[in-house]
């Protein structure tokens, strides 16, 4: 089944940028994603379970570099499996 995931990272901080950079660079390198990324969010699309995979390890991730964090997202779900 394929999903989509909106998402916005809003650290708590005044030097916001290198964490949103970094948590979006780590996603590009997931060939299996298709990432879209606009000045609002960044849009993840692709297998869900191997994108919820991704997503557990990524914000795990952010979450263990210094700073508090916020990540809000939203869940399109329900679209057919198909070849990039």
């Amino acid at each position: 089944m394929r999903t989509a995931v909106e998402i916005s990272l809003y650290p708590l901080d005044s030097d916001f940028i290198p964490a949103i950079k970094s948590f979006i660079d780590r996603l590009n390198t997931y060939p299996e994603l298709e990432v879209t990324t606009n000045a609002m969010s960044t849009q993840i699309a692709g297998e869900h379970h191997r994108l919820f995979e991704i997503l557990a390890k990524e914000t795990a991730s952010t979450f263990g570099e210094p700073g508090r964090k916020v990540f809000v997202m939203k869940v399109l779900g329900g679209g057919e499996t198909h070849d990039p």
